[in-house]
This record gives structure tokens, C-alpha cells and sequence, in this order.
């Protein structure tokens, strides 16, 4: 098993006028964190050093030409582009939007060529980045055409993980996409990630209602009836520990939540506002479901604090931690796996 020392944590520098940068270099600014893991930051040695006189960070990084040239002990700046780039901090434009695709793209390459072993990603601003290259609603949906896998957003902290349904959804449309098939799918993800990534050996799953109150019997809406009940029902059947559906409003101010170690939203602002009021901060953004580990802070782009130094970088932090926690686990659960398996061969 890789030790943490030689974890190599692989960070796509998000948007340069956003705070990305900054939580960034405040988190390696404490050198304890170079004893953990290895950060492989990809952006340019120019790029860095002119966003750490400006915010006047106690760092000292070297430049590589490619992850695999990393060092451990060292902050590692793999440049990805060459040219000076100007930045203006708090402002939303399409150049930081093209770089931030470039670190993007970069990191995910090593990702998938195993140069580095988990991505951390700084925020992006969803519109700017838009291009030929990136048709995406955010990280995610990149993700997982990239890696090819079946992508879940499950923001999680140590006492609260949450997953969606849908995420990055018109509200109008949430109805009309969720499907038996979508939600077999996304709660088969949850709890193989609840098993394989959080070393949780039987899990139960909570699921919140789509509509107010669960539809009140069909009064508010069919949905939750004729849908919603039915499929968790039958996942139930299969064995696995699924309950609900509740109803939403009263589910998180009642601490139900800490009956479960894992609660399904049907959309995006149903399952994150309450993730983010009882964890902001501390929050991560995972996204579960593929081969490969990535971890995200809570928070966006943050125009109206970026470049003055005022950043709280525990969130990116936290995501760091995490990635590289999930990334132990899975490796701990592969070799169990292949262990069994061993075993049943042998008696058969």
C-alpha cells in the first residue's frame, strides 16, 4: 500500500481571479502539509510567483515540466503554460476561464496516466471556462466522460454526507429526469462508495422526498407515488438498508440526518443548502463513482474577497485530507477484495 508520504495530490488551480489560488498556496504554506503528501499544482512558475508576492505568502515552490518530475517535500509547479498571464482579481472574464480549463486538462491527464494519485480542484467559474473543449454544467460532468465512469456529486464531511439525484439541474426539469433507472443507478453508487471510500460495512441510506412532504400521497405531485416509492422498494428488496422517502423541510432541523451514514437529494439546492448551513467551511465536494479520486472544496469562485488576502482555505484543506483519506481506503479495500477472492479459489 502507498504510505501518505508518497501520496502525490494533483491540484487544478480553478480561476485565477477567484480565491482558488489563494486557498491553495495558504494551505502548503504550512510546511507540516509536505510531510503528508506530495502537491503537484498545475499553473506556471510565473503565475505562482506573482499571486504569492501579491498576497505576500511565505512559500518556496519549484517548477517542473510534468507531474512525474515531482519531488517529495517540495510544492511542485508543473507548467502548464509559459506566458505571463494577467490577472485581475475579482473580475469574471473568459482568459481566467481558458486558463483555468488548461490546468484543468492538464491535472486530468496525470490523473488518468497515474502521474499523480488524487486531483483536488479549485473552483471554477462555470461560465467562463465554457468552450469548444469544456461543454460541461462544472467538474463533474468533465470527470466523468474523461475518466468513463458513472459520476455522483456526494459533498461529505465526517458526521454528514450527502448525495444528489440531480445536480446541475434546471429546477423546471428535476421531475422529468428522475427515473427508477437514475435512482437504482446513483444510490448503487452511494453505497459502494459508503463501503469501498468511508469503510462503512453496511450502510443505510436515507432519501429525501422530490416534492413537498413526499407529494402528501399524490396531493403534491405523483412523483414521489408512482416513481420514488416503487424504486426504493424494490433496491430495499435487494438487501440494501435504503429508508424514506422524507419529507425534506423537516429531515436536517430534526437531526434525523444522524441516523444514517449517508442522505440522497433529489436536486442540487435541497441537499446543499442544509449540507452547507451545518458544514460550511469544513464541507468537501467528492465525487464519487470513478476510478479515480476526486476532491473539491465547498465553496466557489468568491470574486468579492479574491486578491485581498482574506480567504479561509480550511475547506481546501479539508478536501486535501479527505482525498487522500478516500484514496487509503480504496486501496485497503482493493487488497481485502483480492484477498477473498484468493481465498474462494483456492477452495474451490
Amino acid at each position: 500500500m502507498k504510505s501518505a508520504e508518497k501520496i502525490k495530490v494533483g491540484i487544478s488551480i480553478g480561476d485565477l481571479n477567484g480565491i482558488g489560488s489563494e486557498v491553495v498556496l495558504k494551505t502548503f504554506e504550512d510546511a507540516r502539509m509536505l510531510e503528508l503528501c506530495t502537491p503537484v499544482i498545475f499553473a506556471s512558475a510565473k503565475t505562482i510567483t506573482f499571486i504569492k508576492k501579491k498576497l505576500k505568502l511565505d512559500i518556496n515552490f519549484q517548477g517542473v515540466e510534468e507531474a512525474s518530475q515531482a519531488i517529495d517535500g517540495k510544492i511542485n509547479v508543473v507548467n502548464v503554460w509559459k506566458e505571463n498571464v494577467n490577472i485581475n482579481f475579482g473580475e469574471e472574464d473568459k482568459t481566467a476561464g481558458h486558463y483555468a480549463f488548461l490546468s484543468l486538462e492538464a491535472a486530468t491527464k496525470a490523473l488518468k496516466e497515474g502521474s499523480i494519485d488524487i486531483l483536488v480542484t479549485a473552483p471554477i467559474n462555470k461560465h467562463t471556462i465554457q468552450s469548444e473543449e469544456f461543454k460541461f454544467p462544472g467538474h463533474t460532468d468533465y470527470l466523468a466522460k474523461e475518466l468513463q465512469g458513472d459520476s455522483l456529486m456526494f459533498m461529505v464531511t465526517d458526521n454528514l454526507k450527502v448525495g444528489l439525484l440531480t445536480d446541475h439541474v434546471a429546477v423546471k426539469d428535476v421531475a422529468s429526469v428522475i427515473t427508477p433507472q437514475l435512482i437504482e443507478k446513483k444510490i448503487n453508487i452511494i453505497y459502494t462508495t459508503l463501503q469501498q471510500d468511508f469503510q462503512v460495512s453496511q450502510p443505510k441510506i436515507a432519501v429525501l422526498g422530490i416534492n413537498p412532504h413526499s407529494g402528501d400521497n399524490g396531493v403534491i405531485g405523483r412523483e414521489d407515488e408512482e416513481i420514488l416509492k416503487p424504486t426504493l422498494e424494490k433496491i430495499r428488496n435487494s438487501g440494501k438498508l435504503v429508508f424514506g422517502p422524507y419529507s425534506a423541510d423537516s429531515f436536517f432541523g430534526s437531526s434525523n440526518f444522524k441516523n444514517f451514514d449517508a442522505v440522497v437529494a433529489a436536486y442540487h439546492d435541497q441537499g446543499l443548502i442544509p449540507f452547507k448551513t451545518l458544514s460550511f467551511g469544513n464541507g468537501v465536494n467528492f465525487t464519487a463513482g470513478l476510478s479515480k479520486v476526486r476532491t473539491s472544496p465547498d465553496h466557489g469562485t468568491a470574486y468579492e474577497i479574491a486578491g485581498k488576502g482574506e480567504a479561509d482555505f480550511q475547506s481546501f484543506k479539508e478536501a486535501v485530507f479527505k482525498g487522500m483519506d478516500i484514496f487509503r481506503n480504496r486501496q485497503e479495500y482493493e487488497e481485502l477484495t483480492q484477498n477473498v477472492l484468493k481465498k474462494q479459489s483456492k477452495k474451490i
